[in-house]
């Protein structure tokens, strides 16, 4: 007996839509779209757990406790088209946890560093890049703290989650590209002052 398989609810939609539809079939007890959900939203989870300094190890344990919570508590967020805003949230939360979650580096011997080839860049081509990552770092931590933080969810959650960023900011959505416009000129001022980037 042929059966014929239905599209499901969130098909051919995108950005907080299509977080919403996966929501209400996730409430349902949908795999599918809990499974849509983590694949979908897993890489703004990961850029924010990394964001705040977690290393690699500690930041899939973050991952994978923040679907935990979500998952375990579906009924509790009212709005399905917040979820991007609430990963971040809960993200920045749950990666600032005081658990001693931050691994200590392992000392490296100079026996065994000797043996190990380099895929690091030249000398001088490492000396450019970190002048160059020095130079936009400090025009960044010059920037008002505010425009720090959206140019960060900017560049972490896309253009495309907007929403997100605005209730995750408590601005209007519409305020959004506007405002980081305004701090990347900033900062491009800033570093225009110290002779730009090379």
């Amino acid at each position: 007996m042929r059966t014929t398989e239905v599209d499901p609810p969130w098909e051919g939609l995108t950005g907080a839509d299509l977080h919403a539809a996966c929501m209400e079939a996730a409430r349902g007890g949908d795999r599918r779209a809990m499974a849509k959900l983590v694949d979908e939203l897993t890489p703004l989870v990961w850029h924010v757990a990394r964001a705040n300094g977690l290393d690699r190890q500690v930041a899939e344990d973050v991952v994978q406790t923040v679907w935990l919570a979500l998952f375990s508590q579906l009924e509790k967020l009212r709005d399905p088209r917040a979820l991007a805003a609430w990963l971040i949230t809960t993200t920045r939360r749950e990666a600032t946890r005081p658990f001693g979650r931050r691994a200590q580096p392992v000392p490296l011997s100079d026996e065994v560093a000797a043996t190990l080839e380099s895929s690091q860049p030249g000398p001088d081509d490492e000396a450019v890049r970190a002048d160059r990552d020095r130079r936009v770092w400090r025009a960044f931590l010059r920037l008002p703290a505010r425009c720090q933080e959206l140019l960060r969810l900017t560049v972490l959650a896309g253009r495309a989650e907007y929403q997100a960023v605005s209730e995750a900011m408590g601005m209007p959505r519409g305020s959004v590209g506007p405002t980081r416009g305004r701090c990347l000129d900033s900062m491009r001022e800033l570093l225009a002052g110290e002779g730009g980037v090379r």
